[in-house]
């Protein structure tokens, strides 16, 4: 009988650790990983050898040296992670109950078999299935909602797996044990029941968290769009307008011109040639590549630089259609831009200049952008990005380009030096 316990209680360390390594992202390598969630598991087992063969009748070591095992698994848990906050926790937690259903499962097919091989295949059927459901419905909803940089606290939904797994742990281990109190057999499955119809509705909920910042960026995205296509209108008519003057004061200065000839004033005919070429160059609308989306949040983003007097050099090398989804492109410039202008908008005129290279290829993508700095910048020691100092509501913009080349399978670089911030974004495509 303690071997019995000893062996299911192993697998359910065991899967535990498979649990958060496959459900969370890990900081480290994954070999590295892989040795940290086993010298977990190792010191996990060798606590229940004490706990279950050396003083099986100590309810208060059994007690205390339980809450040592819980306080390493969710050591473990958050300490592996990338990301160490309430999601990370809840994550761990959750890991917990689903795990005891398999040792709880592993007992009642002994109490009404007495059989201990069918009893540890049932535990080990249990906890697979229940591992591979949950990886393949909800793995990629975990992963997404943990890349997220959500200011949201999730401390007041780690209740719910904490009090589930207190209610498990007082029905079917301690004080008393499901061998013991057989009569807690109905309880227990109905609490199993309950605790995985509530998952479902936090999971449901967690998906519509995550759809709910991705519709957010989208929305960011269009409205930008939808307002760099309102300032071109509103600049090809005005264009238009002013040339249509240019074109009817044309005779105008052709009788003037033709009088300055035979007056022999080869100056004054320069004066107004030059003044005609100034209407034309101040009308003119730029295109800075064919790629209409593109093209559209490049002359926003210009815009925005020329009415805080910043000198935006660019050097676009974009085709009409890109390798790469146009609007998620567009997105990124626009928030390298927008960082960019917001870095440089405070400093004295001659350092209120910005230089980008922006190049799209069906070989290639690279940005390349470099500004003034005079403020100290705190990168992220895991990601190495910038952090933002402007509040919670800002930092987002980064997140998303970093997730917009990890699709592509690029490479993101940045570093100030000499007062001089640099970031360089690179991906190949063949």
């Amino acid at each position: 009988m303690v071997y019995f316990k000893d062996i299911s209680y192993m697998l359910s360390h065991v899967f535990f650790m498979v649990f958060i390594y496959l459900f969370l992202i890990p900081r480290y390598s994954k070999k590295k990983t892989i040795i940290i969630c086993f010298v977990s598991c190792s010191v996990m087992n060798l606590l229940d050898y004490f706990k279950l063969n050396l003083f099986p009748n100590s309810n208060a070591f059994y007690f205390f040296t339980t809450i040592a095992q819980i306080a390493v698994a969710q050591f473990t848990g958050v300490f592996i992670s990338v990301k160490r906050d309430s999601r990370v926790l809840f994550i761990s937690l959750s890991a917990s109950n689903y795990v005891i259903v398999g040792s709880i499962t592993a007992s009642i097919l002994y109490i009404y078999t007495g059989n201990v091989c069918l009893s540890l295949t049932g535990n080990l059927l249990t906890h697979l299935t229940i591992l591979l459901m949950l990886y393949c419905k909800i793995g990629n909803i975990f992963h997404k909602f943990c890349e997220r940089d959500i200011r949201k606290s999730w401390w007041e939904l780690c209740l719910i797996p904490v009090f589930f797994f207190c209610s498990f742990s007082c029905l079917a281990f301690f004080p008393y044990t499901l061998y013991e109190y057989p009569e807690n057999i109905l309880v227990s499955i109905f609490l199993m029941v309950t605790m995985l119809v509530s998952y479902v509705v936090v999971l449901r909920y967690l998906h519509s968290e995550t759809k709910h910042v991705e519709q957010y960026w989208k929305n960011v995205m269009f409205e930008s769009y939808i307002k760099g296509l309102e300032s071109q209108n509103y600049l090809v008519k005005q264009s238009e307008q002013n040339l249509k003057i240019l074109r009817h004061d044309m005779r105008h200065y052709s009788v003037m011109i033709d009088s300055l000839l035979d007056q022999e004033e080869y100056d004054e005919i320069r004066s107004i040639t030059g003044h005609i070429n100034e209407v034309v160059d101040e009308n003119k609308v730029n295109r800075y590549c064919e790629n209409l989306v593109v093209n559209t949040i490049l002359l926003k983003m210009t815009e925005q630089a020329q009415a805080l007097h910043i000198n935006l050099n660019l050097d676009v090398l974009i085709s009409d259609c890109i390798t790469v989804n146009e609007y998620e492109f567009a997105m990124v410039l626009a928030n390298l831009l927008e960082n960019a202008v917001y870095s440089v908008k405070n400093l004295e005129p001659s350092k209120k200049c910005i230089d980008a290279k922006i190049h799209c290829t069906k070989e290639y993508l690279l940005i390349d952008m470099e500004n003034e700095c005079e403020k100290e910048i705190d990168f992220d020691p895991i990601t190495g990005l910038p952090k933002s100092k402007r509040g919670n509501s800002h930092g987002l913009g980064m997140q998303s380009v970093q997730a917009f080349l990890d699709k592509l399978g690029g490479n993101i670089d940045c570093y100030c030096e000499n007062n001089r911030f640099k970031i360089i974004l690179f991906a190949k495509f063949m």
